[in-house]
């Protein structure tokens, strides 16, 4: 929920597509206020379905109990009049947890940008102490209630590193993911390693040391880099129009290329162009990539590598490791790659055979 449309668009935006930092909308972006959106976030280790709500939602309005919901994100404008929003936030803080005392509550403070640094913190401030002392007045018993804040942004990583900790809490699975890496970390001296959901760039899973921001956002903006430019690098084969001369296929021109001109040539019969297998590579073809971060003036000329590997169709690790270590035993690095894909699939297929027997 959000107090201005503008504050849920732009919180939602990293679960369904990448957001537009010029600040602009177009005619067909244009959503009526009082419309509740469907957001559907693909099912990658749990399946999820995000509403969107605007303002003037109330419990009431919602048209089912409040006992469905998992967790209610309740968005703030870190810049707007507090008591309205945070008014609307404590009614359904005391509604949700009259219906499901277990509900996940959390708050974004958001549009963080706009204030100067100092600002920014006294105003987070000032809302956190407005909701805990509106709701102890109510009653002292929510003084127990885990109710989590965070400080968001649309213009850097914050709202994705806010949403994965969110997303932590939904996933049964998450021990034996963090697990996983826990093990291969040590295995190849990685200082840290993430799962990362590669469309939504929310972190599924991290090893057990402690997630520092600039090395979030560093891998963050790879994997932002590598969808960007990925698409342009398909192992299948383009098809290319039929050319003078060249060996043609009836059927494949008429489906990906353009009708050969009156003046072209068919190509002879005898000649024939086999048709391209679409599932030939995509069921065991894995692809990987690295970059150097930084080579530093030290003596010892210590530099670090980022690495990325495709574990399953919709996930990704993303390990830190030494620049030496990946080069010289890049064998390892790929072994315990193999043995972590592995891990995952099978943690993986036993969600999806579980969803499937409910």
């Amino acid at each position: 929920m959000a107090q201005n449309y503008a504050a849920a668009s732009s919180s939602s935006s990293p679960l369904a597509h990448r957001p537009r930092l010029n600040g602009h909308r177009s005619s067909s972006d244009t959503v009526e206020r009082t419309k509740i959106l469907l957001l559907g976030l693909r099912s990658t280790v749990i399946p999820l379905q995000i509403w969107d709500c605007p303002a003037n939602t109330t419990v009431e309005s919602l048209g089912v109990p409040l006992s469905q919901f998992s967790t209610i994100i309740f968005v703030i404008d870190i810049r707007d009049l507090y008591n309205q929003p945070i008014s609307k936030l404590v009614e359904f803080i005391v509604a949700s947890y009259a219906e499901n005392p277990s509900i996940i509550l959390e708050v974004f403070v958001h549009k963080a940008e706009k204030l100067q640094e100092d600002d920014k913190i006294e105003n987070f401030r000032q809302i956190h102490e407005r909701v805990s002392d509106r709701l102890l007045d109510i009653s002292p018993e929510y003084e127990q209630m885990q109710l989590n804040f965070h400080l968001t942004s649309v213009y850097d990583h914050s709202l994705h590193e806010a949403f994965s900790r969110v997303l932590h809490k939904l996933i049964q699975s998450l021990p034996f993911l963090e697990e996983l890496l826990n093990v291969f970390c040590p295995n190849i001296q990685s200082p840290k390693a993430f799962l990362f959901d590669t469309r939504s760039r929310l972190y599924v899973a991290t090893d057990a040391s402690p997630v520092d921001s600039a090395t979030h956002n560093l891998c963050c903006d790879y994997l932002l880099m590598l969808n960007s430019f990925g698409p342009l690098y398909n192992p299948t084969p383009p098809i290319h129009p039929a050319t003078n001369g060249s060996a043609t296929n009836g059927s494949t021109s008429s489906t990906h290329s353009r009708p050969a001109a009156p003046s072209m040539t068919s190509a002879p019969p005898s000649i024939h162009t086999p048709q391209p297998n679409p599932t030939r590579h995509t069921d065991f073809f894995y692809p990987s990539s690295s970059t150097t971060l930084n080579a530093p003036s030290s003596p010892s000329g210590a530099s670090t590598t980022l690495s990325y590997h495709l574990i399953t169709k919709h996930l990704a690790l993303l390990a830190l490791l030494p620049s030496t270590v990946y080069e010289e035993r890049r064998g390892l690095v790929e072994y315990n790659v193999v043995f972590f894909r592995q891990g995952v699939q099978e943690i993986c297929a036993e969600e999806e055979f579980a969803r499937v027997g409910e």
